[in-house]
């Protein structure tokens, strides 16, 4: 009987939640998760790092939610090659050999990089990782 008690208490509250905020609740398709994936940015913009915000607790519980949909339905990438990056980097970006100087070195040297000689250094995965505006590790 205690547990029906609870139950006729958490009632209205999840019934005023539900009113008061739509996107909240599971995450059973697409829309939903979009929904979801929605809240939790506005969530985050407003806690940040701040654990002990009013609104922190919220935040955890819609990550887990989205996270484990992302688990269940969502295929991981495989790692790409970081000679397919760079050079899908420099398709976008219109860029030839000789225009990552600054960043690789000399023509030769990232003639190498994309053949498969030479490896990229942590330098120079840092100086394309700034150009291009992702993370260094995809070119390690």
């Amino acid at each position: 009987m205690k547990s029906a008690t609870r139950l006729n208490q958490i009632l209205p509250a999840w019934n005023g939640l539900r009113k008061s905020a739509p996107d909240f609740g599971p995450i059973r398709n697409e829309r939903d998760y979009a929904r979801m994936q929605s809240l939790m940015d506005q969530l985050l913009k407003e806690v940040g790092d701040d654990e002990d915000h009013p609104l922190a607790d919220l935040l955890d519980v819609v990550g887990v939610l989205v996270d484990q949909y992302e688990n269940e339905n969502m295929t991981a990438l495989e790692p790409a090659d970081p000679r397919d990056v760079l050079r899908f980097l420099m398709e976008q970006h219109g860029l030839t050999q000789s225009g990552l100087r600054k960043e690789i070195g000399s023509q030769g040297v990232v003639s190498e990089v994309l053949s498969g000689s030479r490896n990229l250094n942590v330098r120079q995965a840092k100086a394309l990782a700034k150009r291009f505006g992702v993370s260094p590790l995809v070119f390690l």
